[in-house]
């Protein structure tokens, strides 16, 4: 009996759901905040953050609050909702950053219910931190400090950031960060969405999960990237799942821009590896819906990443050393072998390719649902593709009329599937 990979729980889910039980202590208190720190509260969120003591609950009144709130304890900084409560950091490096790398072992901080906006750098930014949540915020227009010109800069980027000198950090960003959620925001007219990098320590086990993220014009709409060290030789990107996220028109304004969800490495040891992308929407950004790239000859690890149950349409072309024939689904690049692929139970349509495969190894797809208009499976590499038991768009098969086809050798696309799976 096959085994439906929608019905596999995620590690990552019962290790947030257990974490979410850990109560705070008994004295832990309640601090309040409003605009004008009346009847007893604070005037602004960092005077109320300074005088907080760990697990103490902040409350924030709706208003307008002109800060860069630093976090370095653990806490919970709930605002009154998130359209009336807004952090305009016009002029200051980020909306709200939870700096485990000044406060080593920082856990255990919820941040919930703000529009964050106007930061040079990124709206939200965690580094080095353990059980974190960040729920039901709007992050919106940040990245004010990117400098769109012939080199698209970032001028003045902290140092531990190593590769994000061209979107200066994006909407929401976790480095080093681990075993945290975020969830149900919306990350919109930022350089890109949502970034996981590991620049300061491995990013892992982290769930990303009902965001909606839209309309960030110069990167990915939700970015794994395994990046340059900081002061330090571990990389790595794993265990995190992408589940039941929007992604959409991200990436538009640059050619090669921005894929809907996409996993990078372009160093000797990258690491972008384990990882989940399931249930998502991927529509209309300027590089395929899920776009996979390994570029650096023998030293990356982007083994082992599973891609299913996505809904995907009307992205664009890849480009560049990874570049696809036409408009597509999901790119699978890697000038080193990437094992372990497997693409399952994604709809795909309005796309010229569905799936593209450039890598040396074995790419397993499986019970995907291809809209029949192109090419279902395109293989540009030296590797094979196992993609029995697909939908092609008709009961005939794949290069039957009306069916999507198969270009390029080594694919083996019989027995396929006589109706959606």
């Amino acid at each position: 009996m096959k085994r439906n990979i929608l019905s596999i729980v995620s590690p990552v889910a019962l290790c947030v759901a257990l974490m979410a039980g850990i109560g705070k202590p008994a004295a832990a208190a309640t601090l309040c905040v409003n605009p004008g720190g009346t009847l007893g509260c604070y005037a602004t969120i960092g005077t109320a953050v300074l005088n907080a003591a760990p697990y103490d609950t902040i409350n924030v009144a709706p208003g307008t609050y002109n800060e860069d709130v630093v976090i370095g304890i653990p806490l919970a900084l709930i605002g009154a909702n998130s359209w009336g409560t807004i952090i305009n950091a016009t002029g200051l490096n980020n909306g709200i950053y939870i700096d485990g790398l000044d406060y080593p072992g920082l856990g255990s901080v919820v941040v919930k219910g703000f529009t964050v906006e106007n930061a040079n750098f990124e709206g939200i930014l965690v580094t080095n931190a353990t059980g974190v949540t960040i729920t039901d915020n709007k992050v919106t227009s940040n990245d004010k400090g990117l400098v769109v010109s012939t080199n698209i800069s970032c001028p003045n980027l902290p140092a531990f950031e190593t590769a994000e000198g061209d979107d200066c950090g994006e909407g929401i960003h976790l480095i080093g960060v681990d075993h945290s959620i975020v969830a149900n925001n919306t990350s919109e007219n930022n350089s890109g969405g949502i970034l996981l990098t590991d620049e300061t320590g491995s990013t892992h086990d982290n769930l990303l999960t009902g965001n909606s993220v839209r309309n960030n014009p110069y990167d990915c709409g939700i970015t794994l990237a395994s990046h340059p060290p900081y002061s330090r030789t571990t990389l790595g990107m794993v265990h995190n799942t992408i589940s039941n996220n929007e992604s959409t028109h991200n990436g538009y304004l640059v050619p090669g821009a921005g894929a809907g969800v996409g996993m990078f490495g372009f160093i000797p040891g990258a690491t972008v590896s384990g990882n989940v992308v399931i249930n998502n929407r991927l529509t209309r950004n300027g590089l395929p819906g899920v776009a996979m790239h390994g570029h650096y000859p023998g030293g990356e690890v982007l083994n082992d990443n599973i891609i299913a149950g996505n809904e995907i349409s009307g992205n664009g072309a890849d480009t560049e050393d990874a570049a696809t024939p036409g408009t597509t689904g999901i790119n699978i690049y890697g000038y080193s072998p990437i094992t372990g692929i497997v693409i399952s139970q994604n709809q795909i349509k309005d796309e010229a390719d569905d799936i593209v495969v450039n890598t040396a190894a074995q790419v397993d797809a499986h019970l995907n649902s291809f809209s029949g208009r192109g090419v279902g499976i395109d293989n540009l590499g030296s590797g094979t593709v196992d993609a029995t038991e697909n939908w092609w768009g008709c009961f005939a098969g794949p290069g039957a009329t009306g069916c999507a086809s198969v270009v390029g050798s080594g694919v083996t696309s019989t027995p396929w599937l006589a109706w959606p799976f």
